[in-house]
């Protein structure tokens, strides 16, 4: 099955199309779900998420990746806090 094109001005059918659930795609992103239901409803995306969803889909980043960095993100906020 191919990938559908990511189309920035329409998150809520891209994610559809791939099947799945708005807590699943929006997660890795750092996104809560309540947060990616105002963005598929027309709130625009703000550019640090924008630029990760497109690394994201065109394969330059996996979720592996954000997966790691919100692992050494949450340490040095422990570390701080």
């Amino acid at each position: 099955m191919t990938k559908p094109k990511l189309d920035i001005t329409n998150v809520a059918e891209y994610r559809k199309k791939q099947g799945l659930n708005q807590t699943a795609f929006w997660a890795s992103l750092g996104v809560t779900q309540s947060g990616g239901s105002r963005y598929e409803s027309g709130r625009a995306l703000p550019k640090p998420v924008a630029l990760l969803l497109t690394l994201r889909e065109s394969g330059k980043i996996t979720d592996k990746d954000l997966s790691e960095s919100a692992a050494i993100i949450k340490k040095a906020k422990a570390k701080k806090g």
